[in-house]
């Protein structure tokens, strides 16, 4: 299979996030425009089927008149599989520059297939890290290591419904006439913060393997490292999830914290890019805050300040987090703990980390 610009054959597992489909002689066999009757080529709609239960997002960008290429994807059944499709006649990098948009995803976590070198080629000199793939070869794409997650997960296979129930937010944003927390406010948003169950690690392994703008130091933890974390009477393993009345973000935020008698330690930090514009960042930090600041101890974090991880790096910023010291590997940070952190009133919080938990871990 072929694979341009930056992409090595040796890449990652799993960490394109969306494939972008042409669809003339790729999706499907014919021209559209050209009045054949299009059908999907062998493989493909159970290669469809198969990305989406991996939880793989799959989108569109492809030169043709918007409304009968629609018209023909629901025809045959397929056009609930894609979001944010950009049906034009405009340049192909373009519209996976809007997809990356609207997925709010790193460009680099996209792949593209198509049938012409001279698309692959366009879409790879403007975006060298986009994984482009020759439709030729369809049929092997499953098997392709970049498409295929260490796990699969319930959340894998709901990830699809959980983008289409963020554009439906989207949606209602761009509508809704009021300030913006007025909202946040009518979304009835509800941020859970738990101790991290067995259940709960093959997704945090996805979490931490599909989360780079929104990680505070990078590092990537095994299944093995979260689940030696969750049992260490130094460690705690918490997770976040977020929902609203348009239905569950999933679990969309990790906190790993190192306790001594006297000091805590944020390890690893890091929320999904899905949530970030709903302001919850800080509603998790504020209550580790809180926390510390209840047990008396001194809490500090580490951070790997990097292109990619500026928004984190402000949040801490915001939440109070000061320099604390230097090193080759990255800084560390400190919070005062002098006032009690607040939350904003268009959030509940849900805390169900037990106090005596807490207490025992940090005499540990």
């Amino acid at each position: 299979m072929e694979q341009q610009g930056a992409v090595a054959a040796n890449s990652a597992r799993g960490r394109v996030k969306c494939l972008v489909w042409d669809l003339d002689n790729t999706l499907w066999e014919g021209i559209l425009s050209e009045g054949d009757d299009v059908r999907p080529r062998p493989g493909v709609e159970a290669a469809l089927r198969a990305l989406d239960e991996r939880g793989i997002l799959l989108s569109i960008a492809s030169k043709n008149d918007p409304e009968p290429a629609m018209a023909r994807l629901a025809a045959l059944g397929l056009a609930d599989y894609f979001l944010y499709p950009q049906v034009t006649w405009g340049a192909k990098s373009q519209s996976i520059t809007r997809i990356a948009e609207a997925l709010n995803i790193g460009i680099d976590a996209l792949a593209f297939i198509d049938d012409q070198p001279f698309e692959r080629d366009e879409v790879a000199s403007v975006h060298p890290g986009v994984l482009c793939l020759d439709a030729a070869e369809v049929t092997a794409l499953l098997a392709c290591p970049e498409l295929q997650p260490r796990f699969v997960t319930d959340e894998s296979r709901r990830r699809r419904q959980m983008y289409r129930s963020d554009q439906q937010r989207n949606e209602s944003e761009q509508d809704f006439e009021g300030p913006r927390e007025s909202f946040l406010a009518s979304l009835g948003l509800v941020f859970s913060i738990a101790p991290a169950d067995v259940a709960d690690l093959q997704r945090l392994e996805e979490l931490v393997a599909r989360t780079n703008q929104l990680n505070t130091t990078g590092r990537i933890y095994s299944y093995a490292e979260l689940e030696a974390f969750r049992e260490s009477p130094r460690h705690e393993l918490l997770v976040a999830s977020l929902d609203d009345k348009y239905g569950e973000y999933g679990k969309i935020g990790l906190a790993l914290l190192e306790k001594s008698e006297r000091d805590w330690t944020i390890r690893a930090f890091l929320m999904s890019c899905r949530v970030m514009s709903r302001g919850v960042g800080s509603v998790f930090l504020n209550w580790i805050v809180n926390r510390a600041r209840g047990a008396d101890a001194r809490l500090f974090a580490d951070m790997v300040p990097n292109e990619r991880n500026r928004m984190m790096y402000a949040t801490y910023r915001f939440a109070g987090f000061r320099l604390h010291a230097k090193s080759e590997s990255g800084e560390v940070l400190r919070h005062d703990l002098d006032a009690e952190a607040a939350y904003p009133d268009y959030v509940r919080l849900r805390d169900l980390v037990p106090d005596a938990e807490l207490l025992a871990a940090a005499m540990a």
